[in-house]
């Protein structure tokens, strides 16, 4: 026996050296885990030995690696916390060794019978990071038939140890490597909101006033106007922003496409389900998800996401644990919702859930000063990606830039400024290079041998109409624009027989 003790110490010493020097860099968790369980079970010559994590959004216990005649089909199950031997190490914190697993009221025998693996011994012990149990790790029986001994918790407390070390190691690097990236977006985020326009200020401090709170928020404006921008500010001036911003944009995706992506879906809940995929709700938990274009879900997928904004949880595709989340949720739409609303297309109760607080995203019809900051803005960026020096915008050009209607908004005007950089002399952007037209409406002038008062009533009805293209037909916006209460330019459209916009 002392024998077999020094050898086993041998080999414990050698798959120890060898895990240490992967711990330090853990450019693969999964397969450090893997690892590590597999030398646990080959070191004390187990049957089978497993790593069990917990998911706090579900309470539940998952096989995160598994050895053993059986290992596949065991990662098929979840043990619910305080459920077998597992859960109750999980929820108590204390090791157990169980030398005959039949004469114990907690052992959950289902598993087992399920697979077709007898069970006599098991040793398990808590996975812990820091002073948080974060699953744990089990071994089954011996090879030889012999039973599990109390040196056995000692080699397999060392095991879950180095398991826990890399489970840190591994969230350390990703901590750091998402908070470069957060900080590369909001510094992004913070360049491209360019502009100086009161329209564009005040949609800013709208922002900032919705990051603070918990509310639901609905961004509306026109295709290229900065939705997302707009949202991703609102996340990264909050208290959320640590936590992750999951963006998905609805548009032109199937419902069972558009289910799977929102919630996932598991091992086998379709052809093709290899294995489980984690959805952008849960992907989101504690942070935010930014849902673009959110008027384009059918009515089946409307209902779906109102019942994970009323009861925060879900399930997964296939799935039949409920998930819960906490989520922010942000969306956008190029649509009038409350039409959609009032047609039957879009459900008033979501509508509600999503719209608690409503900003109003401006055209660059709207700020036509911040066009030349724009344009320089997006010279300077492709200006640099051709290693292109010195380039300039001539005048003619700026002048045709802002006398543009842009109904393609920012985007529009960004992809106008890099087709002029690619496609013009190196040195200065002419009208010619830019590749847009000249369709801003033009009030076309007064005529001779009007009246006074004819006069007035032709150059107000073309002023209220020029307001109200610009304002996307919004009166309450145009009113104000125009510095006159909402009534008063109800009546004069009235009056002027003006057609809704």
């Amino acid at each position: 026996m002392p024998q077999n003790i020094s050898s086993r110490n041998t080999a414990l010493i050698k798959h120890l050296k060898e895990i240490s020097s992967w711990v330090s860099s853990v450019q693969d968790l999964d397969r450090l885990l893997e690892l590590i369980i597999e030398s646990a079970s080959q070191v004390m010559q187990a049957k089978a030995a497993s790593l069990l994590l917990l998911e706090p959004k579900t309470n539940t216990l998952f096989f995160q690696v598994a050895t053993g005649d059986k290992k596949d089909e065991v990662k098929e199950y979840r043990v619910k916390m305080g459920q077998g031997i597992a859960g109750h190490v999980a929820q108590t914190g204390e090791p157990l060794l169980i030398a005959d697993v039949a004469n114990d009221p907690r052992w959950y025998k289902e598993i087992s019978e399920s697979i077709d693996f007898e069970t006599q011994s098991i040793a398990c012990v808590p996975l812990r990071l820091e002073d948080e149990t974060i699953g744990v790790v089990q071994i089954i029986d011996r090879q030889d038939g012999s039973s599990l001994q109390e040196t056995d918790m000692d080699l397999l407390n060392e095991f879950a140890a180095l398991a826990a070390l890399a489970i840190s190691q591994s969230r350390n690097i990703q901590e750091v490597k998402r908070e470069n990236q957060d900080l590369k977006e909001e510094l992004q985020v913070r360049h491209q909101m360019v502009g100086k326009s009161p329209a564009l200020e005040k949609v800013i401090a709208d922002g900032l006033k919705v990051a603070n709170s918990k509310a639901s928020a609905l961004i509306l404006g026109e295709s290229g106007t900065g939705k997302e921008l707009l949202a991703r500010l609102i996340h990264r001036a909050g208290p959320r922003k640590d936590k992750p911003l999951v963006v998905l944009n609805c548009a032109a995706m199937p419902e069972t496409l558009l289910e799977d992506e929102l919630f996932g879906h598991e091992k086998g809940a379709f052809t093709g389900a290899v294995g489980k995929k984690i959805g952008k709700f849960e992907l989101a938990h504690g942070g935010t998800i930014f849902l673009d274009e959110i008027g384009e879900m059918t009515p089946g997928m409307q209902a779906k996401l109102l019942r994970v904004l009323q009861e925060g949880n879900f399930y997964r595709v296939g799935g039949n644990i409920p998930i819960s989340v906490d989520v922010r949720v942000l969306s956008a739409t190029n649509k009038k919702l409350d039409e959609e609303v009032a047609e039957g297309r879009f459900r008033e109760d979501l509508y509600y859930r999503l719209n608690v607080v409503q900003i109003n995203m401006p055209t660059l019809r709207e700020r036509y000063e911040d066009i030349p900051l724009l344009a320089q803005h997006f010279l300077e960026k492709f200006g640099e990606e051709m290693v292109i020096p010195n380039l300039t915008i001539s005048s003619s050009a700026m002048a045709k830039m802002v006398q543009y209607n842009w109904p393609g908004n920012i985007r529009e005007l960004r992809n106008a400024v890099e087709r002029a950089v690619v496609m013009g002399n190196g040195k200065e952007i002419l009208p010619e290079d830019l590749p847009i037209g000249n369709t801003r409406a033009n009030y076309p002038g007064l005529q001779v041998g009007l009246t006074l008062e004819e006069a007035l009533n032709q150059f107000k009805k073309e002023f209220i109409l020029l307001n109200l293209k610009h304002t996307g037909g919004n009166r309450s916006k145009a009113a104000k624009v125009m510095d006159i209460q909402r009534t008063y330019l109800s009546r004069l459209i009235s009056k002027y027989s003006i057609k809704e916009i």
